[in-house]
């Protein structure tokens, strides 16, 4: 069976039925795996020098980890019958990608703003989001959902599914759990500097190249939908690299570009203030239908990704070729 059909059932099996609450996710036995080895160093290793080096214990026990058991159950079921290992392929890379998981979370702060409940729609952004939201007004509540649905198009979609074209599950799996550290321990504060440091680090590695990927995806996803592309490349070219984030910028500049707005600006933390450099220029306010259109942006890259991988995976095979491991 082509391995890029694999790719597809794990996108439609996602676009289905998403993350059911029934059915136990990996990533929940990877924050499970981060805190017990959190713990067992925090134990053994006292002085803060000492956590430094130690810290890089972290991503190579939990990412080796995940890797090495999701390649174990393929192979398992793969000897029980070839089917089996196919069906799992698909089902684990449909685990590591949130197409539907995230447009839902989206569309429903949309939903809640074109229905007039701001309360409600407050706390929907903050179920999807670090910062603050009890105060915001409507254009802060677009923008906060613009940004974290252009900026998780990266970690949510595009980069599982790049791993998984060159890797299949098992690497998809790897970088799922690069990611989860990333979100428990890459912090830059007093309690993670140092055990959280080489997580950080690896996360930002892993999402360089498909953080670019995804802006490119994203022009060419606004001319299909005929919103500005031009506009999109430019924004990208000029404010990308103005993000904290190595690679955040990318996607957030793109949707800002593509959509005519700004974003970027004050928020706040627990209460503190925090400035984030502006993406995009503000040609016109920010209103609800924008969370849509990029909702429609995250639908149209993941497939235009889906596809491309296809072909670059049959084009691969048929020169004698292997992306998989």
């Amino acid at each position: 069976m082509n391995a890029g059909w694999v790719i597809w059932a794990a996108v439609a099996l996602d676009l289905l039925i998403g993350d059911p609450r029934w059915l136990p996710h990996p990533v929940i036995g990877m924050g499970k795996l981060i805190r017990a080895v959190e713990q067992r160093i925090r134990r053994r290793v006292t002085s803060p020098l000492g956590l430094k080096p130690a810290g890089v214990l972290l991503p190579l026990i939990v990412v080796g980890s995940s890797f090495a058991l999701t390649w174990l159950l393929i192979a398992a079921l793969t000897r029980v019958h070839p089917w089996l290992g196919i069906g799992a392929e698909a089902v684990l890379i449909a685990t590591t990608i949130a197409i539907k998981g995230l447009r839902d979370a989206g569309m429903e702060v949309y939903r809640d703003l074109r229905s007039g409940n701001m309360t409600q729609a407050r706390r929907s952004l903050g179920m999807i989001v670090g910062r603050d939201t009890d105060h915001l007004d409507e254009p802060e509540v677009v923008r906060g959902t613009v940004e974290t649905v252009a900026e998780n198009i990266v970690d949510a979609v595009v980069s599982p599914l790049f791993y998984a074209l060159i890797g299949g599950a098992p690497l998809a799996m790897a970088y799922r759990a690069v990611n989860t550290l990333d979100s428990m321990v890459g912090y830059k504060n007093e309690q993670y500097a140092q055990l959280g440091w080489a997580s950080a680090r690896l996360d930002d590695a892993a999402n360089w190249i498909p953080a670019r990927l995804t802006a490119g995806l994203l022009v060419a996803a606004s001319a299909l939908l005929s919103l500005k592309w031009r506009r999109a490349l430019h924004i990208v070219r000029r404010d990308a690299r103005k993000h904290p984030s190595p690679n955040s910028g990318f996607p957030e500049s793109a949707v800002a570009g593509a959509l005519g707005i700004r974003l970027g600006g004050e928020n706040r933390y627990q209460g503190v203030v925090s400035f984030r450099a502006f993406m995009g220029d503000p040609d016109r306010p920010l209103r609800a239908e924008d969370i849509r259109t990029t909702a429609r942006l995250l639908l149209a890259v993941s497939l235009m990704f889906a596809i491309l991988g296809t072909a670059i995976l049959i084009l691969v095979q048929e020169m004698g070729g292997r992306l998989w491991l």
